[in-house]
């Protein structure tokens, strides 16, 4: 059982556990050859770095060391999503959720964060420039990382934002 504490302003917050106790999203597969883990965290950037933390522990698990080019994608995948879903999809009072699919049949990973903000939905195309700014070039990363990704409503609220992770990690540039 994964036990986390996540704070906001150097207190504790509220613990994050395996959310099976409290009858929400979670699930542990091991049916064949697909492995699935699903969690939810506090949304604050500490809960998007427990995210991380979180995916490449199950990738180590499931026989992909932290260092191998998949893990260190599904790495960033799952950073670079957990923190839109903590920055732009944060709605007070609830939590983001982490779901990582490995099918080694199809050769993928698939990794969802969910998060409560229905309204803000990630572009679809790159920015035309790049201003000097310092963020805004996240989903380039994973856009060259993934096989492919997209969103999709969420019911009642929300939105899910996917990628898929070949598990013979190659960047694809497709820009």
């Amino acid at each position: 059982m994964l036990t986390a504490t996540t704070t906001s302003a150097d207190e504790p917050r509220r613990s994050t556990t395996h959310l099976a106790a409290e009858a929400a999203l979670v699930d542990e597969v091991e049916a064949g050859e697909l492995r699935a883990i699903a969690e939810r965290f506090v949304s604050s950037p500490r809960g998007a770095r427990l995210a991380r933390h979180l995916a490449v522990r199950h990738m180590e698990e499931w026989g992909y060391p932290a260092a191998s080019d998949v893990s260190c994608s599904v790495a960033l995948v799952v950073g670079e999503l957990a923190a839109n879903a903590v920055q732009h999809g944060r709605v007070p009072g609830r939590d983001f959720g982490l779901r990582l699919d490995l099918d080694p049949a199809a050769g993928l990973v698939r990794i969802e964060v969910a998060d409560a903000a229905s309204a803000k939905r990630p572009p679809t195309a790159p920015p035309s420039s790049y201003p000097e700014g310092e963020s805004g070039r996240g989903l380039l990363l994973v856009d060259v990382l993934a096989a492919r990704w997209g969103s999709e409503p969420r019911r009642p609220v929300g939105k899910t934002v996917w990628a898929e992770v070949p598990l013979e990690a190659q960047p694809v540039l497709r820009w």
